[in-house]
């Protein structure tokens, strides 16, 4: 039901006094209170009471430098704010904050009486469907990652704006923080490694704090979760639902956006999900303007920043265990710490344009490519059909009528997909253009695109046979296109005589139209 690991994470490298709660928790544990036995679970920050289908969290008594929950007003203010802090992302599971009041009889579960404690009710569901438990299984695949961006984004979108002059200088806080905890623990992190890794943070945030400041003036700092990993997400009625969000501090929970998506893209990739992670990153910005894509310069150090940040946290965990749980923990620790080193490696963004007719596979070429092509987590995949549904406000698999299809709207496409791109490349992102490119302005324009940024540029064509086409066409369902079979025997390309655009057989697998295309790009194998 709690995300254990998160409540740990805070408190491990401090310390605090706790009065006498023991009454308390004497009652909840108590199987008379309930009329069954409880479960009972401890954290560092809280102990929660497991019983049926309901979950009761006691925060513990403890006073950190970022947290005080030493008395009981202050505990009641905790749980109110972790049900505020909860409630839109999770209505289902945070009901609310109830007290523990003293009654003649005894102590009592809300209710009229002295207030002893307070506690937040929760629903409880079922913690082996957590998303990191699904993902251990296997069972993180396209539809649920889909599903995943499409609760991020409408987390982000309600959540209050917030201050990004204030969110910029907390960023630069944590590099400080960050360099102590390091230099304390020469053993994990070798110290000529970690000043290496604080310099190129703070040359990454002098680099980016413009951009920062002004993402804050558009709008995209907001009270986000603050602790967005898989751990803290649960699948119920089939539909991710974000929880444990983190209450304790407004000013940690506050940040861009993309700092917070960051959390779980730098999760899927320490678990070696890249293709998740790109899907995922993909998936979330598809409906996003041209000029949200300058956020994409502070992608590097909000990821080595959410690593740093981990390996910190585990290698001071790490002390408090022994044996082989100890030397794990420890680990993970240098893993993460390695992680946010390679994050803010610096590779020169590609622009790689995939074009052909109908039903030669553009688009699954595209989602193998984005993975393996510039830095973490792979490249933006602009794919022209989704945005021509998000320039008409609708969902992506809902049918446009002709008048969508017309040359100038489609002329608008392609100016928005090369606008994005054109920014996107500009904050170091490497970029997919997925769309038919038939004509050869439209060839020309992408390869345009590049050269005004200085990035490098490719453009594949695939072909097949109309038949093959065609049936890959009929074939289709749920998908972004409304190209049907009559739209493919009437498509015409322009002869292919570009300057930096290669021919490419599609008339096979897709595996090896993969394989031809990666020899082309020259691909390093997948991550």
């Amino acid at each position: 039901m709690t995300n254990r690991r998160r409540a740990g994470e805070f408190a491990e490298t401090c310390g605090g006094g706790e009065p006498d709660q023991e009454e308390t928790l004497r009652f909840l544990g108590d199987p008379a209170t309930f009329g069954a036995p409880a479960q009972r679970v401890d954290t560092a920050a809280a102990v929660v009471f497991l019983v049926g289908s309901d979950a009761y969290k006691v925060k513990r008594a403890v006073r950190f430098p970022f947290m005080d929950l030493s008395t009981l007003d202050k505990r009641r203010a905790a749980c109110e704010a972790e049900i505020a802090a909860n409630r839109d992302n999770a209505p289902g599971v945070y009901l609310g904050a109830l007290p523990i009041v003293r009654t003649p009889g005894g102590l009592a579960l809300g209710g009229e009486g002295e207030p002893v404690e307070w506690v937040c009710h929760m629903r409880r569901f079922d913690e082996t469907a957590t998303l990191d438990r699904i993902a251990d299984r296997g069972g993180l695949d396209d539809a649920l990652v889909d599903q995943l961006a499409w609760a991020v984004q409408r987390a982000h979108r309600r959540a209050p704006l917030r201050d990004g002059a204030r969110a910029a200088r907390e960023l630069e806080t944590y590099i400080e923080q960050d360099e102590v905890a390091f230099a304390e623990r020469p053993d994990l992190f070798p110290p000529a490694e970690a000043r290496r890794l604080t310099h190129e943070q703070r040359l990454a945030f002098a680099v980016a704090r413009p951009t920062l400041l002004r993402r804050g003036r558009d709008g995209f700092v907001r009270r986000g979760h603050g602790d967005l990993h898989l751990s803290n997400i649960v699948l119920i009625a089939g539909e991710p639902v974000l929880f444990d969000a983190l209450e304790f501090s407004d000013a940690i929970a506050s940040g861009d956006v993309l700092y917070d998506l960051a959390f779980l893209l730098m999760d899927l990739e320490e678990r070696g999900l890249r293709r998740a992670a790109n899907r995922l990153f993909n998936r979330y910005l598809a409906d996003a303007p041209p000029e949200a894509m300058s956020g994409l310069a502070a992608m590097p150090l909000f990821l080595s920043l959410r690593a740093a940040i981990r390996a910190k946290v585990e290698g001071a965990r790490a002390e408090r265990l022994a044996g082989e749980e100890r030397e794990r923990t420890r680990s993970l620790a240098t893993s993460y710490f390695r992680l946010a080193l390679g994050f803010l490696r610096y590779r020169a963004p590609r622009l790689v344009a995939i074009g052909g007719l109908s039903g030669t596979g553009k688009s699954a070429l595209a989602g193998a490519v984005a993975p393996r092509l510039g830095r973490a987590p792979g490249a933006l995949w602009l794919r022209s059909d989704v945005e021509r549904k998000a320039m008409f406000g609708v969902a992506e698999t809902d049918p446009l009528d002709a008048g969508a299809y017309a040359p100038e709207v489609t002329r608008r496409v392609y100016r928005r997909i090369d606008d994005k791109a054109r920014c996107a490349l500009a904050a170091g992102s490497s970029v997919i253009l997925d769309a038919t490119f038939a004509r050869a302005d439209e060839r020309v324009a992408a390869l345009r695109v590049a050269a005004e940024v200085g990035a490098a540029f490719d453009g594949l064509l695939l072909e097949a046979p109309l038949a093959v086409r065609l049936s890959r066409v009929i074939a289709r369902s749920a998908d972004a296109s409304d190209a049907d079979a009559a739209v493919a025997e009437r498509q015409r390309a322009d002869s292919l005589e570009e300057r930096g655009w290669t021919a490419i057989d599609a008339s096979g697998s897709a595996v090896s139209t993969l394989s031809r295309a990666s020899a082309a790009l020259r691909l390093d194998p997948e991550p």
